[in-house]
């Protein structure tokens, strides 16, 4: 018989989905595409560049005429008033970044997302970029995928595990797809849902699965399996030294680490607290998005500054490919990392909707520029670009808690693994000195603080405990399967005892409890002639010293008692004991109180 819930069943369901956040990656880029030909670059007179591994979608690449400064101001709020408008009226669950979202809706959701989500997403997300309003299309592809995966969980009843289980598998589709990182869109995945450095080892192979097929299906249909960002010569480590100024540059990517997610979430507090309608204050922060770009635009004199709005890669490319140069580009970058922060912030924060994977790429990439290209002024680099690459890794890393993935990722948008020693490096201090910047707010710490798997470390606990650990030996009072009923209401009333062995010869041959005795106390006829063998439970059930507490807690449960006899696992006639069940509750809140203080002693160094 066909069972919905096993393995490969999840597995094979797991390609559909990958097969399905392909197609939908197809038609958000052409959607993003086709807004942003029409809006920015049509109205606007701004055409982004990107990298040069991006396909165009549509035929026209240049402006008919100039930039048009007041558009540009006008554009964002445009965009993110629309976005809002939709997003408010039909789900509010698709305006943000998104990512966020499905990682709420995979530890406390049961995977379970409404199916009109991932749809909202994809419009409100192109309308937002395409008018120009700062962000990147990871969060909206990843809502698409996990929402078509938690539809198909739920379509099938295959309960929370399957639900969660198809949920990432479809976020781990569309992040590959769209950034052409099949493997680490998968463990992208698996990794962003907690801030320890922890993969979900059971989505793991779905993800694979998935990822690789939406990657075929939106590359194959684009006709281009190539690398996001191509790269020329001279992008290789070679040189112990180049450590210093690696280090110099993780260094620098933390002070940017925490001003990026800590002016997010203000900006994110302070729309909040505005009390006019939701659509006039998204359309607040896509104005200041648009005065954030003309500012940078006008201080530099250099349309390349206008990176701040849209996805900005075109920057990025720039400084890969050397045409970002000496203290003029220094200054360039800065001001597009900085800028592309407010930006992002005021898009984002506002109610417009978006992902904030991209703008990271941005802000890492543009001051690991800077510091390459400051670096390689007083000759302690020879490719400044490549600091750019291992920034690009650095950022997001430390910023959203995945650094195996990212390195992976980044490694596959740019098709280089010669830099993969340094990015290993500034990833791994990143990730340790940023512990107190989070990206993704819904992370949990691990596995052990998840909901969604709350029950399996219960059970993890209790098992890691044995009868020995709980359970103290005592006398036990017993009485004979001969003794009347009036006797053992005697022993009950002058003694602390509610459960007796019964016990004939040596044998130990059943248990007679208070509440048995408690239904005939009033029963006169019984209660003058009736014997403990009369009411005892046979054979009795116990326990031994070297059971683990789960199994004892299963035990209680299934004879709804509070007391077990504890006998010798050499002689099951020699009672040692009796254990109660809340001596178990005080050992499982004691050690669950333990694992607390230990991970707020990590979370504190």
């Amino acid at each position: 018989m066909w069972n919905r819930r096993s393995r490969p069943t999840i597995y094979l369901l797991a390609i559909v989905v990958g097969a399905v956040a392909g197609l939908g990656a197809l038609l958000f880029e052409y959607s993003a595409a086709y807004v942003g030909d029409f809006v920015l670059v049509g109205i606007g007179g701004y055409a982004p560049s990107g990298p040069k591994g991006e396909v165009h979608l549509v035929a026209r690449s240049e402006p008919e005429h100039g930039i048009v400064w007041w558009w540009l101001l006008l554009l964002p709020a445009i965009g993110c008033a629309l976005s809002s408008l939709l997003s408010e009226r039909f789900a509010p669950e698709a305006k943000g970044h998104g990512t966020d979202a499905a990682i709420e809706t995979y530890h406390r959701g049961g995977g379970r997302m409404r199916g009109r989500v991932p749809i909202l997403k994809g419009v409100c997300s192109a309308l937002t970029l395409g008018f120009g309003g700062s962000g990147g299309r990871e969060g909206p592809i990843a809502q698409i995928g996990a929402g078509f995966g938690s539809f198909l969980g739920q379509t099938l009843r295959l309960g929370d595990r399957g639900c969660r289980t198809l949920l990432a598998a479809g976020m781990a589709g569309g992040v590959g797809a769209i950034f052409h990182a099949p493997f680490a869109g998968a463990l992208f995945a698996a990794e962003i849902l907690y801030r320890d450095a922890e993969l979900e080892s059971e989505v793991v192979i779905p993800a694979f699965l998935s990822s690789a097929v939406a990657y075929c299906v939106f590359c194959g249909w684009l006709g281009e399996f190539g690398v996001l960002f191509e790269l020329g010569p001279g992008f290789d480590f070679h040189n112990v030294f180049e450590m210093l100024p690696y280090t110099l540059l993780a260094l620098a990517l933390l002070p940017a680490i925490g001003f990026y997610t800590r002016f997010f979430y203000a900006c994110e507090r302070f729309f909040a607290r505005l009390t006019w309608p939701r659509p006039i204050v998204a359309a607040f922060g896509g104005l200041l998005t648009g005065a954030v770009a003309l500012g940078a635009w006008f201080a530099m004199g250099d349309d390349r500054a206008l990176a701040v709005l849209s996805s900005g890669y075109g920057i990025l490319q720039d400084t890969l490919d050397g045409s970002v140069l000496g203290w003029s580009g220094i200054g360039l970058l800065l001001l597009v990392a900085v800028g592309k922060v407010l930006a992002t912030s005021f898009t984002i924060g506002s109610g417009g909707s978006a992902g904030v994977f991209g703008p990271s790429m941005v802000i890492g990439g543009s001051v690991g520029g800077a510091v390459g290209l400051l670096c390689h002024q007083v000759g302690w680099v020879e490719n400044p670009a490549s600091l750019c690459i291992v920034g690009m890794c650095g950022f997001f890393a430390g910023a959203a808690k995945t650094p195996i993935s990212t390195i992976v990722m980044v490694t596959e948008m740019t098709g280089s693994y010669q830099l993969l020693l340094p990015a290993v490096w500034v990833c791994g201090l990143t990730f340790l000195l940023s512990r107190r910047y989070v990206l993704y707010q819904k992370q949990v710490l691990n596995r052990a603080m998840s909901p969604a798997h709350r029950g399996e470390y219960v059970e993890a606990l209790l098992e890691d405990m044995t009868v020995a650990d709980v359970f103290e030996p005592s006398e036990v009072e017993t009485v004979t399967s001969s003794m009347s009923l009036r006797e053992i209401v005697r022993k009950i009333a002058h003694g602390r005892q509610d459960y007796f062995p019964v016990v004939d010869d040596g044998q130990f041959v059943g248990i007679v409890s208070a509440h048995d005795v408690r239904e005939f106390t009033f029963d006169e006829s019984v209660y003058t002639i009736a014997i403990a063998a009369d009411i005892m439970s046979s054979p009795p059930v116990v326990v031994q010293p070297e059971d683990d507490l789960h199994k004892a807690l299963e035990t209680f449960d299934s004879i709804w008692i509070d007391e077990l006899p504890v006998v010798s696992s050499g002689d099951p006639n020699h009672i040692l004991g009796q254990l109660r069940r809340r001596s178990i509750n005080r050992a499982y809140t004691k050690k669950l109180k333990e694992l607390r203080a230990m991970q707020q002693e990590q979370r504190e160094s």
